[in-house]
């Protein structure tokens, strides 16, 4: 089966492959282009020199690319077409120092966007879509937007970085521009939930048109999910991916994530043992298939994965992956290792009418100390429930403390109204000349 990337209804649907051996099929015909197009990258060049691979089997041998390869490579060492080419510049948001940088063609876009675009629920022309993460050098929001217009959809660009665009004003586009459709990290959610409720809305009533939220960049919990789910009264589809490589998997309808294994070919690696294999648990490995300004041969993305290939009732015959994250490791307590993953597995296991959406945990060698923000009519339930919860789980000592509502999200940043100033020199009497010259 081929496709052509210059037209984005030629995507294959995600039932078109059939078993695991088609797909390897399919990998196995694209990845000679990815490895020619590699062959064009300085930094390719200089790691492999001649012994570049043109095959599966040559791929095998080639080393690891990793993340510092990528700072080492600042700005443009890994580009493999002409500059005139390239249609955007992007850096990662998680860097510090010298960034890890990336930039893509407008047939790179057209992959990109196709490849986000895979939502079970579908992105069409009759959608609002409000983008709800950065349209700064990351390339989340521009990801979306670029999706999002592709289908047809209308875009509200509600950048998550500026103060123009506070959890009132949010709130107050969802409800007045009958949003359909949302991206956000998977906190979002719960703060306009939070923002809604002071300004008087219920989430599950008082958003008619909200049909699904698309959420991504941090790991995230079946039971978070399942709350913010019922909390709005629509699903919530996850995505993962990076700025360095785009979407690399998307939830399908029975609630698993599967990698895009026919956009790319993934392993994972050991660094315990030094074991790279097609599944297991490690960190993710990924060689783009489609790649053209910055092609990546096995890229460790450092991310703490499992990835396993087996059915699905969702019938994608793509293997699945569980985004572990940081959360996957933890701090002792006691004789117990508390991670983030499980705990929050367990604060959101508490009852939906508990209310309990904000806490946070301090881990101490003989104690673990959370803290929960509940109405004052669930905080003997609440506290006591997840103490016991806790305590049977790791077998530890633990102190479960109530917050007021707005303890640890203020309402005043729920319910701050936008605060934008163009800069200028003149003021009247009455005006603060002390914001002259900001903008913010």
């Amino acid at each position: 089966m081929t496709t052509s990337l210059a037209d984005p209804a030629a995507l294959p649907p995600l039932g078109a492959w059939h078993d695991y051996d088609e797909l390897a099929d399919v990998q196995a015909r694209q990845l000679p282009l990815a490895l020619r197009r590699a062959a064009a990258s300085p930094f390719y060049r200089r790691r492999l020199g001649p012994a570049l691979p043109r095959d599966r089997a040559g791929l095998a041998d080639t080393p690891l690319t990793t993340k510092q390869d990528l700072r080492d490579s600042y700005p443009f060492g890994m580009l493999a077409v002409p500059r005139n080419r390239l249609a955007t510049y992007h850096e990662s948001s998680g860097t510090t120092g010298v960034p890890t940088a990336s930039y893509y063609t407008d047939g790179d876009w057209t992959d990109l966007a196709q490849r986000y675009a895979r939502k079970w629920t579908g992105i069409g022309p009759a959608d609002t879509f409000l983008v709800r993460t950065p349209y700064a050098l990351m390339i989340t929001g521009h990801l979306a937007h670029a999706a999002a217009r592709m289908c047809g959809a209308t875009v509200v660009p509600a950048d998550n970085r500026t103060t123009a665009m506070p959890y009132a004003r949010v709130v107050r586009a969802l409800h007045d521009l009958d949003v359909t459709l949302t991206w956000s990290l998977p906190t979002e959610p719960l703060l306009w939930a939070a923002a809604a409720r002071l300004a008087g809305l219920r989430p599950d009533r008082d958003f008619p048109s909200l049909r699904a939220l698309f959420v991504g960049g941090e790991p995230l919990s079946r039971a978070r999910r399942d709350r913010i789910a019922e909390i709005w009264g629509v699903p919530v589809v996850e995505e993962y991916g990076s700025t360095e490589t785009g979407s690399l998997a998307g939830q399908c309808p029975r609630g698993r994530l599967h990698l895009w294994a026919d956009r790319a070919i993934f392993e994972v690696y050991d660094p315990g043992t030094g074991r790279i294999g097609p599944d297991g648990c490690g960190q993710l490995v990924v060689t783009p298939l489609y790649r053209e300004a910055m092609p990546l041969l096995r890229y460790n993305i450092e991310d703490d994965v499992e990835v396993r290939y087996e059915s699905c009732g969702c019938g994608w015959a793509l293997p699945t992956v569980r985004v572990l994250g940081r959360s996957a490791s933890g701090h002792a307590v006691g004789p117990a290792t508390v991670t983030q993953a499980r705990l929050e597995e367990l604060v959101f296991a508490l009852p939906v009418r508990y209310e309990v959406m904000f806490w946070r945990a301090s881990a101490q060698p003989h104690q673990l100390r959370v803290e929960i923000e509940v109405p004052a009519g669930h905080r003997d339930a609440a506290c006591a429930e997840l103490a016991a919860a806790v305590r049977a789980e790791y077998g530890i000592e633990v102190r479960v403390d109530p917050v007021e509502p707005g303890g640890l999200v203020s309402r005043d940043a729920l319910t701050a109204t936008a605060d934008v100033v163009k800069p200028r020199g003149l003021f009247g009497p009455d005006e603060d000349w002390d914001r002259a010259l900001r903008y913010y």
